[in-house]
């Protein structure tokens, strides 16, 4: 039952699906939008409640996940559940405060991931919280609706509401927007553009999207009706494909729209294509190195 009342009143709060239980299975019927494209919720994907509020809110952390469920369902009290490590990062923010960042876990952890230090500085905030009367701390990626998008090493999630991100830039309107799916792909292009030509990066020759989940490509569509030509650095999988299918659907026939994954072909998103090249770099260096401690070789005659 919890299930069945958990779908229906998602799909009534987000207005994008018709559904009807009845007789010995329940079926769901999907409302088609007028004049606007709407992400469809079957994925292929079967599951209970909680993978079905996983997707929605686009987060994997179980004891807020049950908390929305319980806001929507108030007359349908979901069991009490301990998750052991998992309850330790829950998004029960408290005595949050959004400060620089500056933690040198957070910048290790950014570094790790190939990311340039300074521009993660730039574009990104310290978020610090409680939970459960401890003190915690993640990066922190402002939305448009002034939550943010916070990771750490153990945790990834947000707080609300959540919302695309979008970067434009000062000055005259660009004709170029590049979307992501997150703000962890947005500062990997920045580093490599930066790194690739590191006096002239041309960062601000063109608008960002971050969509902070492949869920709100939705959302994007109609600030992205402002640009001529829209590149997508999406993840090489299926969900990513999907949002690249739905800006063309919305915009191909007027709109220059590129696949940019083509890019990054081989990894699972841009990211990880990041990791490779400082890998790659990293070892050319460490091989130049054990070249230039080898002795020389002595000239003349071998006796």
């Amino acid at each position: 039952m919890l299930n069945k009342v958990m779908l229906s009143t998602e799909s009534r709060m987000r207005g994008d699906m018709q559904v009807r239980f009845g007789g010995r299975y329940g079926k769901t019927y999907c409302r088609k939008a007028v004049r606007r494209s709407v992400p469809s919720l079957r994925l292929g994907k079967g599951g209970g409640i909680i993978e079905l509020a996983a997707h929605l809110y686009a987060t994997d952390h179980v004891p807020y996940l049950l908390e929305r469920i319980a806001e929507q369902t108030p007359h349908v009290h979901p069991v009490s559940f301990s998750f052991g490590k998992q309850d330790s990062f829950g998004p029960s923010f408290q005595q949050l405060e959004i400060v620089p960042l500056s933690s040198p876990a957070l910048l290790s952890y950014l570094q790790g991931r190939g990311i340039n230090l300074e521009l993660a500085k730039r574009e990104c905030s310290e978020a610090r919280y409680t939970h459960n009367g401890k003190r915690y701390f993640a990066i922190a990626f402002p939305n448009g609706s002034g939550g943010f998008e916070v990771r750490n090493p153990y945790f990834k999630g947000c707080i609300a509401p959540k919302e695309i991100s979008h970067i434009r830039q000062a000055g005259k309107a660009r004709t170029a927007c590049y979307v992501f799916e997150g703000f962890m792909d947005y500062l990997s292009f920045l580093t490599l553009r930066q790194e690739s030509c590191p006096n002239y990066p041309e960062l601000d020759g063109q608008d960002y999207i971050a969509l902070n989940s492949v869920s709100n490509v939705n959302k994007a569509l109609y600030p992205l009706g402002n640009y001529e030509r829209i590149h997508c650095f999406f993840d090489n999988d299926h969900a990513g494909m999907e949002a690249l299918r739905q800006i063309r659907m919305e915009y191909g026939r007027d709109r220059y729209i590129r696949d940019a994954s083509q890019i990054y072909s081989g990894c699972k998103d841009l990211n990880e294509y990041l990791q490779k090249q400082v890998e790659r770099k990293r070892q050319l260096q460490s091989a130049k190195g054990v070249r230039s401690q080898s002795p020389e070789k002595k000239s003349g005659f071998r006796l």
